[in-house]
């Protein structure tokens, strides 16, 4: 074994306490819970089955095989019912042998199953080896577009009613070729179009491949054996162009090797700040100026490297409010040996290592996280975290006995005070061992309960539809809102929405990226319990407009356009009934 092949795996343990909280599997194989939740994997029946992930890989271990690829959600027709994206690999151009599916587009039939329209939809013909998508509407005109980060150019697919067409080099935003990851759209300056930050990783190509070796065979070898290159910022010039500022905003210089990427507002003065997260580099935090310009303060505000001042194999990334405190913590997954990261805001600009005291550090230990974000799996109001899981090295077991090469997905519930108990997968789907790479969260099935996307490198997609709300249960313990800017970007990214039930307060963001190369779905969802209301909803958009409403009524998806002080409600398919709500 070279040094080379195996300087990411650390010499000791770092054994930080945590407890595993008891639950019971049903029969069936669902997981369940005290909190009544169950996830079932539909992805055969949904009509998902026949997707697969190809990662190019012809024996040489060429680096970007490991990265996997990511998925998510985009209604893309714009019927109201969220349809599938996935990112089906590639082959690289030196080894031109047969063809791989780039894209796969799948659309929701509304009976909780999908008709797959990639062909119809403009993207059957894509070629080129893909890694992570970003959506959002970028021209402001009503549909979902989407970028795609690529192993060569980028890739940005304009949607003209239900149809796309790629409009990368035109809009100014493909870029040189270079192996980008991560990407994020995001309103930098407030001006109400949407600019979008790019997270590049190394400098590699098949005559820069680097050989490291394992009992004589080649393995893949570790980041820090490449350069990493500097991930590039684009400004929307508002006509459907972009500019390229990286320098002028401030994002250069920096480490590269760039995996997740988060929007936030840790310091609540209304502008949008960047959390990068780094493969084997320091993590970056990006304060917004206020002016379009960024500052980098990571290594200051404490969110740079772990507890002993090391940097981490950052991967995937969220942010949220999980806690009484009402300030941001972040989560980043990390490399096996490695737990996972969590710093909660505590005072200007400051961080606070809190692995230790969220519980997440020994049960996180011996995984290797990829896709990792916070959602509310229960409907009980507070932020729970659900990891994805899978190693880059098959022989992996061989050197660590405790690692596997194939991971089980981790749930991890809050108890409302930041303090998570990982739930017991036993029996369940969480239990399986996947490669797992992507992972999003969406409604799929409108039935107000948030189902979970997974994708497995070199292998299929895995939709779990969570049965939390069933014909057993009660369905109105949720509110699910979804805001449409005007004078704000169109779909109100970067927006923060705090809604009040009971005694409890929850603190949300309209956001595009987070996790791992993947899109989870944009409209913010709270648990209300019992209550079967808000009382209190507040929206500050990104404009700075505030818009009050009381009394929000559960059960719901709910649509507020900027400006009207409105609650439009979904009465009838088809329709919309208009209730004027008032604080």
């Amino acid at each position: 074994m070279t040094s080379r092949a195996y300087s990411f795996l650390l010499a000791g343990f770092v054994m930080i306490s945590g407890c595993i909280d008891s639950r019971s599997a049903d029969s069936d194989g669902r997981e369940s819970s005290a909190s009544g939740f169950a996830f079932t994997d539909i992805t055969e029946e949904a009509g998902l089955g026949q997707f697969h992930h190809d990662n190019g890989g012809f024996g040489e271990a060429w680096a970007p095989e490991i990265v996997g690829s990511g998925g998510g959600f985009i209604d893309y027709d714009g019927d109201g019912w969220l349809d599938i994206l996935l990112v089906g690999g590639g082959r690289f151009r030196e080894r031109p042998n047969g063809r791989v599916q780039g894209l796969w587009l799948f659309r929701n039939q509304g009976d909780g199953t999908f008709v797959e329209t990639t062909h119809e939809a403009g993207l059957g013909d894509i070629e080129t080896y893909g890694f992570g998508i970003v959506v959002a509407d970028f021209d402001n005109d009503g549909d979902e577009d989407f970028f795609l980060t690529t192993l060569y150019e980028n890739m940005l697919f304009r949607n003209d009613g239900g149809v796309f067409t790629e409009v990368g080099r035109e809009a100014g935003v493909a870029g040189p070729e270079e192996w980008s990851t991560s990407a994020m759209f995001f309103d930098a300056d407030r001006d109400g179009h949407l600019d979008l930050y790019v997270g590049n990783y190394v400098d590699w190509s098949p005559d820069k491949d680097i050989y490291c070796e394992y009992e004589g065979e080649k393995v893949y070898c570790t980041p820090q054996e490449y350069t990493g290159i500097p991930s590039r910022f684009y400004q929307n010039n508002g006509d459907g162009t972009f500019t390229e500022r990286t320098e002028e905003a401030g994002f250069i210089p920096i480490p590269g090797k760039v995996f997740g990427v988060v929007e936030l507002d840790y310091n609540q003065d209304g502008w949008s700040d960047l959390y990068i997260a780094e493969d084997t580099e320091r993590d970056l935090l990006y304060e917004n100026r206020g002016d379009g310009t960024f500052e980098e303060r990571g290594v200051r505000a404490g969110v740079a490297f772990d507890s002993h001042g090391r940097p981490r194999a950052g991967m995937g990334a969220d942010a949220g409010v999980v806690d009484t405190t009402g300030e941001v913590t972040l989560f980043v997954g990390n490399f096996s040996h490695e737990t996972v990261g969590v710093y909660r805001h505590v005072r200007d600009g400051l961080f606070m290592d809190h692995v230790a005291g969220s519980k997440l550090g020994h049960p996180s230990l011996m995984t290797l996280t990829f896709g990792l974000f916070l959602f509310d799996v229960d409907l009980d109001g507070d932020l729970d975290l659900l990891t994805a899981n899978g190693h880059v090295q098959t022989h992996i077991q061989k050197v660590h006995e405790m690692v596997t090469f194939r991971q089980p997905t981790q749930l991890y519930l809050n108890d409302g005070f930041g303090l998570f108990d990982e739930v017991d997968s036993e029996g369940t789907v969480l239990a399986r061992p996947l490669v797992a790479r992507g992972a999003a969260y969406a409604d799929f099935d409108k039935d107000g309960d948030l189902d979970v996307l997974l994708t497995e490198n070199h292998g299929p997609a895995h939709l779990w539809r969570n049965d939390l709300i069933g014909p057993d249960r009660p369905s109105s313990g949720w509110v699910k809102i979804r805001l449409q800017g005007t004078e704000s970007n169109r779909d109100a990214i970067g927006a923060r929405l705090v809604g009040k039930a009971a005694q409890r307060v929850m603190d949300r963001r309209v956001r595009t990226g987070s996790s791992y190369l993947s899109q989870s779905e944009k409209a913010v969802v709270f648990g209300v319990g019992e209550t079967e209301r808000l009382d209190s909803l507040r929206v500050y958009w990104p404009s700075g407009r505030i818009d009050h409403f009381a009394d929000v009524p559960a059960g719901q998806e709910i649509l507020i356009i900027e400006g009207e002080g409105t609650l439009r409600i979904p009465a009838e398919e088809g329709s919309l009934s208009t209730q004027l709500t008032r604080r």
